[in-house]
């Protein structure tokens, strides 16, 4: 079954690929308040996503609650070629998490 919660594209480009990632998560803080019954919104972020190219992973990145609803990240990959794979998997703090692999174009 296909993961929603991520969007991957890659193009690579004179041996570099340009890899665009785009997560859907609510990137709730804990601090807000519904604004009918104004009882707290519990929080639900991001805590680490792990980027790999052909199964090594390349980048990790830690987050937390200050990142922005719906996150986008962009990097690029030395020595890639068309048909590589590049895969993201995330989790949060509730234990949700989410991966997609795609192969470079």
């Amino acid at each position: 079954m296909e993961d929603k919660s991520v969007k991957v594209r890659g193009k690579v480009k004179d041996g570099v690929a340009k890899v665009k990632v785009l997560i859907s998560h609510p990137m709730e803080t804990g601090t807000r308040r519904h604004a009918d019954s104004g009882e707290l919104i519990p929080a639900k972020y991001i805590e680490e996503v792990v980027f790999s190219h052909n199964g090594k992973d390349v980048l990790t990145a830690y987050w937390g609650a200050s990142v922005s609803k719906n996150p986008y990240s962009a990097f690029k990959i030395k020595s890639a070629t068309v048909g590589d794979k590049v895969a993201v998997r995330w989790s949060d703090n509730t234990g949700t998490s989410g991966a997609k692999e795609i192969a470079l174009k």
